[in-house]
């Protein structure tokens, strides 16, 4: 089993900044593939970044390529998402999600173990 914990979560004004942070525990997810997603309310469910195992390669949505970044840490077992330069339409609760590379990044489907969420709350 897999256990991720998110933080760094809060409120800002438009144009600000926040680091998300992914801790994992349990079983090691080294191999596995690192992801963000995000669930606005009244919405579904929404990729945002993907980062594989050996953190070389990343992966966006179109609505944060440029304004987000994902990474992870050389031990591999936390996942960040820096955003910058945010708006208020990425309001959300964020969630972390790791799962095996093999499957599609960006469906919620592919990933087998997921955080509890952070809000993330934008104003204008």
């Amino acid at each position: 089993q897999v256990q991720l914990v998110e933080s760094g979560g809060g409120s800002v004004q438009a144009g600000g900044s926040l680091r998300l942070s992914c801790v994992a525990s349990g079983r090691t997810i080294s191999q596995y593939r690192g992801a963000w997603f995000r669930q606005a309310p009244g919405k579904e469910r929404e990729f945002v970044a993907a980062v594989s195992w050996s953190g070389f390669s990343t992966y966006y949505a179109d609505a944060v390529k440029g304004r987000f970044t994902i990474s992870r840490t050389s031990a591999k077992n936390t996942v960040y998402l820096q955003m910058d330069s945010l708006k208020p339409d990425d309001t959300a609760v964020y969630y972390c999600a790791t799962g095996s590379p093999a499957r599609r990044y960006d469906d919620d489907r592919s990933y087998d173990y997921w955080g509890q969420g952070t809000q993330v709350t934008v104003s204008s």
